[in-house]
């Protein structure tokens, strides 16, 4: 599934209060954004399309909106998309890219160090 700049936002939104309405995704939109409430709405109409959200239940005409899926299932294939287009595929460029350009913690190598550990021991078995 890819989604839109906008569209991962009002999902993160999404995910992170459980249970949301569009005026109130507009609202929180529109502090960092100059977005009409009809745009918010296009997208949520968009993202129920495509299977990401669904709707949880009414009061009246206000609709209830909830994640159908999670995060880690979006960004699974996000990267996968992301490592296509700009590294060709290919996965070391991009984590060269990651580790020595980006700032990272000393817990964060350290979780590096552990996760390349665990998949060292899996390749040797």
């Amino acid at each position: 599934m890819n989604l839109s700049n906008l569209e991962l936002d009002v999902m993160r939104l999404i995910w992170r209060d459980k249970e949301v309405i569009a005026p109130d995704l507009h609202r929180e939109l529109e502090k960092d954004r100059d977005l009409s409430y009809s745009t918010v709405k296009t997208i949520v109409d968009r993202l129920e399309e495509k299977g990401a959200i669904g709707r949880i239940r009414t009061y009246g005409r206000t609709i209830l909106y909830g994640p159908l899926i999670q995060e880690k299932e979006l960004a699974k294939p996000m990267v996968k998309d992301l490592l296509r287009r700009l590294f060709a595929g290919e996965a070391l460029p991009m984590i060269s890219h990651l580790v020595k350009d980006e700032a990272l913690s000393l817990d964060d190598l350290a979780y590096l160090e552990k996760i390349i550990a665990q998949k060292r021991k899996d390749l040797e078995q």
